[in-house]
């Protein structure tokens, strides 16, 4: 059970601060501004992973747990609670942010960028989600993000992605943080390609590391 909770808080506090930092950025006609959005959203991360990474893993999102199972270092069996417990801290996030900025029209959704055709967006938020993935995998222990070098390359990539990629797609990579804000702020227009995409992307980063790697790289306790 405690390893589900750790997944709720931990999930709960990067929607909360990442979105939030959207959301103020959005009401107050940019105060945060763009970087600062990315810088959060890496900070949060890596927090998070330094405080719950020996407790849960530090997953926080469905698309890592799952990539994570198919590299069979975490059980099939823990998928669904896993997944459920980020989904839950993500949409408890959001409602809390909708409480304390009902201004908002996006609470930090993940939107496509005007012009930009969601299937570009689909292919964009499957390559940042394979990277993300392929650091991830590179610098867990088994199924766990922890140590000091998890939480500053995890925070470090997540940083760069939403740095250069945020202005076009929000750079979610996550299927749980963009569930959150899309059903609170009515916004499901682009939802499907951010539930869809980062799977297929982070199972990719796992092929790809059987690729390179030992042929016993995703063997349980490597």
């Amino acid at each position: 059970m405690k390893r589900y909770i750790a997944e709720v808080i931990g999930t709960f506090a990067m929607v909360f601060c990442g979105t939030g930092a959207m959301t103020i950025n959005e009401i107050t006609g940019g105060a945060v501004t763009h970087p600062g959005v990315a810088i959060t959203w890496g900070l949060i991360v890596m927090a998070m992973i330094y405080a719950f990474g020996d407790i849960s893993g530090a997953h926080f999102n469905p698309a890592v747990t799952v990539a994570f199972a198919y590299a069979k270092k975490f059980s099939w069996r823990e998928v669904p609670k896993y997944v459920m417990a980020q989904c839950i801290g993500a949409i408890i996030a959001s409602s809390i942010l909708l409480f304390l900025f009902p201004a908002s029209e996006e609470l930090g959704a993940t939107l496509v960028a005007e012009g930009f055709e969601p299937y570009r967006a689909f292919v964009l938020e499957l390559l940042l989600t394979f990277f993300l993935m392929l650091v991830i995998i590179n610098v867990s222990t088994g199924a766990k993000e922890i140590g000091i070098i998890a939480g500053i390359a995890v925070g470090s990539v997540v940083l760069l992605e939403a740095m250069f990629a945020g202005p076009m797609t929000r750079a979610s990579m996550n299927p749980a943080r963009s569930l959150g804000p899309a059903l609170l702020s009515g916004n499901l227009q682009d939802l499907w390609l951010y539930l869809t995409a980062p799977f297929i992307g982070a199972l990719l980063a796992v092929v790809s590391c059987k690729l390179v790697k030992d042929e016993q790289c995703c063997d349980e306790g490597c």
